[in-house]
């Protein structure tokens, strides 16, 4: 996280905290942290596996929170009252009956219509998102999901930018978190019932192998369920060949 500015506070009792300041490159909706990008900090907080973060309240970028432990030992990041913002604990294995991947000129001509007509926030540019806005390749990954027709899933052809080289040829893996987020809310906008202005309530995660920086790849996601203002979708991403290198579940909820 070299580009991440981590601060250290000494109170009189010699305990030390951490502060994580989000830079505004990695912003989702106007001025608030992209949630994919938090939940892949945590994620590396976390003992490897299964992840599940949870997100309680909104964090903005450029202004400070702090690094805690939740009561089971999780990772979360707080504000200075201690109230948690967001917390990430080891989950069981997830349980999900996961389609089989697009192919690659499936997902290229899903991508190719999102660009030809995208929703309105991007669009008009006052969304500036890090996951899905219409940015520079070296400043978003420009996850532009769209349906797959004759199928009940999105999907997005992308390819990490050598920005986000995690030195070794991979993409950074907080960052192959940040891919799964918001795909996981276009199903539930194409297929069910999600509402504009909605935000990742939960991100469970599992990563099975890095994603190679420069190499083209798929992410595609699916709906689970809705009920209420909630709306559950799984999601993945492959290989342009179809090998799997992530997969996880999203709890989206609508406005009030």
């Amino acid at each position: 996280m070299s580009t991440d500015r981590m601060a250290t506070d000494r109170t009189a009792t010699d305990h030390v905290t951490e502060e994580l300041v989000v830079p505004a490159l990695y912003e989702g909706y106007p001025g608030l942290a992209f949630g994919g990008y938090v939940a892949g900090v945590l994620a590396g907080r976390t003992p490897p596996g299964t992840v599940r973060v949870d997100f309680r309240a909104a964090i903005r970028v450029g202004v400070p929170v702090r690094f805690g432990e939740l009561p089971d030992g999780g990772a979360a990041l707080t504000d200075d009252a201690g109230n948690v913002l967001a917390g990430a604990r080891p989950a069981a294995a997830l349980d999900l009956d996961v389609p089989s991947a697009p192919t690659w000129d499936e997902a290229v001509a899903a991508t190719a219509a999102y660009r030809a007509a995208p929703p309105s926030g991007v669009a008009d540019g006052s969304v500036d998102c890090f996951g899905c806005g219409d940015r520079a390749p070296d400043r978003g990954l420009r996850q532009h999901c769209a349906p797959v027709p004759g199928r009940d899933v999105v999907a997005a052809a992308w390819a990490p930018h050598p920005a986000f080289d995690d030195g070794s040829g991979a993409l950074r893996p907080d960052l192959a978190w940040a891919a799964l987020d918001c795909p996981s809310a276009a199903p539930g906008i194409h297929f069910g019932g999600l509402r504009k202005g909605a935000v990742t309530a939960s991100l469970t995660g599992t990563m099975l192998r890095p994603m190679a920086v420069g190499e083209d790849h798929i992410t595609y996601a699916w709906l689970i369920a809705e009920s209420g203002r909630k709306h559950e979708m799984g999601v993945a991403a492959v290989t342009a060949s179809g090998e799997l290198c992530a997969v996880g579940s999203a709890l989206w909820v609508d406005p009030r």
